[in-house]
């Protein structure tokens, strides 16, 4: 159960390092770039992937650069939600995410869908609506959740997830082992990226700095350490994966509300808090649906 908690305090830190860099004056696109140098070396070090099978034919290679555009393009859209809307709001939103990837489950990939599900699904929904509702500004607030934007942001990380999550299961059933996908995709996020901030230093709109470096590596290490973490909670309790999945979402939920509202006096609304609340027991009732 250790591994679960590593897990998701590294999910929450992230979310911290994101809602802090503002203030410390540091460049959210520079330190996503350094994030995944850290996580492909990680990831070699660590996971030890082998890419033997990415020569052979059918490898699903359009998949696999949408993957490494769509995850640095999702840490930038996570970052101004974070600082926009919260660490509360966008965390419960990222872990709704899982509900599109249900419904993709449901359409696309021929699971069935059973009442327990379709509950959890339609809690889960109702968590969302209520988690888009604006809370009411607090004196010395330093973000601006008013009108389309906020809820634009966490629209967005919400579909941002489940597409994700959707893109790792077509590479998956291509043949192509999940380490192997996300080697893959973090080394071309890592380029493509790079790329990106050495035209920002040449033209003078955002210089490389080394403090971005290191708080990026520390961010890499984070981001990393959640998704390591992750599986090596599944491999100890390879028995019970609901239990892994549904602590695990909950324990973010909880742990970044805790975190959102105690340490940076986050503001959360009457229906907010209702989400929150229905978010956990939609988890709860999907995580404990029996396996399809």
């Amino acid at each position: 159960m250790h591994l679960i908690l590593f897990s998701a305090a590294c999910s929450v830190l992230v979310s911290v390092i994101l809602k802090l860099a503002p203030r410390k004056r540091l460049d959210v696109a520079q330190l996503v770039t350094w994030n995944y140098l850290a996580a492909s070396v990680l990831c070699a070090l660590l996971l030890r992937p082998s890419l033997d099978g990415l020569a052979q034919p059918g490898t699903p290679w359009v998949a696999l650069l949408g993957l490494a555009v769509v995850l640095p393009s999702l840490f930038l859209v996570l970052g101004a939600s974070v600082r926009t809307t919260g660490i509360v709001r966008t965390d419960v939103a990222q872990r709704l995410s899982l509900l599109l990837s249900l419904l993709a489950a449901f359409t696309l990939f021929g699971e069935r869908a059973d009442e327990q599900r379709l509950l959890g699904l339609m809690l889960g929904l109702l968590a969302v609506a209520g988690i888009v509702v604006r809370p009411e500004a607090g004196r010395g607030e330093e973000t601006d959740a008013s009108g389309w934007h906020g809820w634009a942001l966490l629209l967005t990380v919400w579909v941002g997830f489940a597409l994700v999550d959707v893109m790792l299961k077509r590479i998956a059933l291509a043949g192509t082992p999940s380490a192997a996908a996300l080697q893959v995709a973090f080394c071309i996020a890592f380029v493509l990226m790079l790329t990106w901030q050495l035209v920002r230093h040449v033209r003078g709109t955002g210089r490389l700095q080394w403090r971005n470096v290191g708080a990026g590596l520390l961010l890499g290490l984070l981001n990393f350490g959640n998704i390591v973490f992750y599986v090596r909670a599944h491999q100890a309790l390879a028995d019970s994966p609901s239990v892994v999945f549904a602590t695990m979402n909950i324990g973010v939920v909880v742990l970044g509300t805790l975190v959102g509202v105690f340490a940076f006096g986050e503001k959360t609304s009457r229906w907010n808090r209702l989400a929150i609340v229905l978010a956990i027991v939609a988890i709860a009732i999907i995580a404990s649906a029996p396996r399809a």
